[in-house]
C-alpha cells in the first residue's frame, strides 16, 4: 500500500478546527502565536472577531492545524506517508511534511502569502460542474468576451474553477448552462490562481528569495506542474503557484500510478476525499504522461 497524506486549501476552514491539537502540541502552539500576535487556539476555537474567514488570516490558521494533524497522524500510526501533496495552501503543508522547512518558516511564508493574496482585489471565480475541463475552456475560448478568464482550479474531471473579472463570469455562466453544465458564483472577490494575481506573485517571488529550503525528505506533488517537486525548484514553484492553475485531477492521476495508492486527508473536512472518488471513477486518459 502506498500512504499518501492531502491537505485542503482555503475554503476548508470551519470555527472548531484543531481542537483536539493545540493542548497536543504547545510548543507549536506558542510559536503560532508569537509569529501570529494572536491566539491560533482562540482564532480557530472562537473566532471572536470573525477572521476566518479573511484570506490573510485564513491561511495560516489552515496551515497550523493541518501542519499538527500531520504529526499527530504520523505519531499516531507510527508510519510517515510516502507521498504528500496539498490544494492550493495545503501544499505548504505537505511541504512541512517533507521537511523542506519548519514549522516557524513555513508558518512565516503562509502569513505573507495570505497577505498578498488577501490584499488583491478585483475579479471573482465561479465553479463550472458537470461538464469536463476541454469542454469549459471551448466555451470560454469561444467567446471573445471572455478572454480574461483563465482556469483556476481543475478539481475533478467534471468539476473546474474559473477565475477573471465579474463581467465575463457572469456572461460565462449561462453558456456553461446552455451547454448542459451547472454554474456557481464563489464567494471571493479575487481571480485567485489566474494570470490576475501576477502581481502578487512577483512580490512572493521576492520574499521567497530571502527564504533558505531543505532537501526534500518525501515526494511532494506540486500543484503547477502536477509532478513531483525537485530540489532547487521550491521557490519558483510556490511563486508560480500563486497565478497558476492547481491541476488537482492530474496530481491525483499521478499517484494512482502507484501501488494500492491510499489517501488520507489530513485537516478540516473531507472536501478532498472526495474529488479524489471523483477522479478514482474516471478514466485516465492515455496522453496524460504521468511518468515523464
Amino acid at each position: 500500500m502506498t500512504l499518501i497524506h492531502m491537505f485542503p486549501g482555503q475554503g476548508a476552514q470551519q470555527r472548531g478546527m484543531g481542537r483536539e491539537l493545540f493542548a497536543r502540541f504547545p510548543d507549536h502552539v506558542a510559536r503560532a502565536d508569537a509569529v501570529l500576535g494572536t491566539s491560533i487556539a482562540t482564532l480557530c476555537l472562537e473566532d471572536p472577531e470573525n477572521r476566518l474567514g479573511r484570506t490573510e488570516w485564513t491561511q495560516p490558521a489552515l496551515f497550523v492545524v493541518e501542519a499538527l494533524g500531520h504529526l499527530a497522524r504520523v505519531e499516531d500510526t507510527g508510519r510517515a506517508p510516502d507521498f504528500v501533496l496539498g490544494h492550493s495552501l495545503g501544499e505548504y503543508a505537505a511541504l512541512f511534511a517533507a521537511e523542506v522547512f519548519d514549522f516557524e518558516t513555513g508558518l512565516r511564508l503562509v502569513q505573507r502569502r495570505g497577505q498578498l493574496m488577501g490584499a488583491a482585489t478585483g475579479g471573482s471565480m465561479a465553479a463550472a460542474l458537470g461538464l469536463g475541463r476541454e469542454k469549459v475552456e471551448e466555451i470560454i475560448r469561444g467567446d471573445p468576451a471572455l478572454a480574461e478568464l483563465d482556469l483556476a482550479n481543475m478539481n475533478a474531471p467534471s468539476q473546474t474553477v474559473v477565475a477573471g473579472p465579474v463581467a465575463a463570469l457572469e456572461r460565462a455562466g449561462p453558456l456553461v448552462e446552455a451547454a448542459g453544465g451547472r454554474w456557481f458564483p464563489l464567494n471571493v472577490r479575487t481571480a485567485f490562481h489566474s494570470r490576475h494575481m501576477a502581481p502578487a506573485r512577483q512580490e512572493f517571488a521576492t520574499f521567497l528569495q530571502g527564504v533558505s529550503f531543505a532537501p526534500l525528505m518525501l515526494p511532494v506533488i506540486a500543484n503547477a506542474t502536477a509532478l513531483p517537486y525537485r530540489d532547487g525548484e521550491v521557490a519558483a514553484l510556490l511563486a508560480r503557484q500563486i497565478d497558476s492553475p492547481v491541476r488537482w485531477v492530474e496530481s491525483v492521476q499521478y499517484l494512482l500510478d502507484e501501488p494500492e495508492p491510499d489517501f488520507v486527508e489530513i485537516g478540516p473536512g473531507q472536501v478532498l476525499a472526495r474529488l479524489v472518488a471523483e477522479i478514482r471513477r474516471a478514466p485516465i486518459p492515455a496522453n496524460i504522461g504521468r511518468r515523464l
